[in-house]
C-alpha cells in the first residue's frame, strides 16, 4: 500500500505562502533521521531534503498564496494546498497520512495524526520538504525585498520584523488578513 505522508509549513508567518509537500517513501530504500522538520538543523533539513527528493517513490510540494491566505483565511489555505500537493504527485497513493487533525478533502482515505511529524516517517519527510522549500521561497523574496529581513525570520512576526514593516510598509508579500500586518496597514 502506497501512503502519502502530508505536512504544512508557514501557517504562522505574517508573509508569504504557505507550503505543504506529500511524500510516498520507498520502504527498499529508507532514510535515517527523519523527524519533525523543527527539530533540525537547517543544514541536516537541506540534506535530508536532497535524500528524500532522491529516494521517494513520490513527492510533491505546493503553495497556497498570500491572496488566498488572505481570500479563504489560513486553515483553508493549508488545506487547498495539501490538496495540491497530493494531486501534484507522480504516483497516486492509497491513503493519505496528515499530520494534525484537519483533514483536507482528497479522492484517498486520510488519517490525521496530531504529532504526526514527529511518528511516521512519510509525516516527516512531508514536513522537511514543506519546509525547507518554503525557507527557499523566503530566501527568494528576500533578494527582492531585503528591507524586512526575510533570510533572518523567513516572515515569523519577530520583532525586528515588525520594526522592519512599520519603518517599509506593507508590500503584496504580506498577509492582510493576519493581526500585525491589519494593524500596521491602518
Amino acid at each position: 500500500m502506497n501512503v502519502c505522508g502530508v505536512d504544512e509549513a508557514g501557517r504562522g508567518p505574517i508573509a508569504g505562502p504557505v507550503s505543504a509537500a506529500a511524500v510516498i517513501l520507498d520502504p527498499a530504500h529508507p532514510i535515517d533521521g527523519l523527524k519533525d522538520s523543527k527539530l533540525l538543523s537547517e543544514g541536516r533539513r537541506e540534506i535530508l531534503a536532497g535524500l528524500i527528493r532522491e529516494r521517494a517513490l513520490a513527492w510533491s510540494v505546493a503553495f497556497a498564496t498570500v491572496e488566498e491566505i488572505d481570500r479563504l483565511n489560513i486553515l483553508q489555505a493549508t488545506l487547498l494546498a495539501m490538496q495540491r500537493a497530493v494531486a501534484g504527485l507522480s504516483l497516486a497513493p492509497d491513503e493519505a497520512w496528515v499530520d494534525g487533525n484537519r483533514p483536507p478533502q482528497l479522492d484517498v482515505p486520510v488519517r490525521t495524526f496530531v504529532g504526526g511529524d514527529r511518528l511516521h516517517p512519510c509525516i516527516s519527510a512531508a514536513s522537511i520538504l514543506a519546509k525547507t522549500v518554503r525557507d527557499a521561497e523566503m530566501l527568494r523574496l528576500h533578494a527582492q525585498f531585503p528591507h524586512y529581513g526575510l533570510d533572518r525570520h523567513k516572515g515569523y512576526p519577530t520583532v525586528a520584523h515588525i520594526e522592519a514593516l512599520r519603518a517599509h510598509g506593507v508590500c503584496e508579500i504580506y498577509r492582510r488578513t493576519f493581526a500585525p500586518v491589519r494593524k500596521i496597514a491602518g
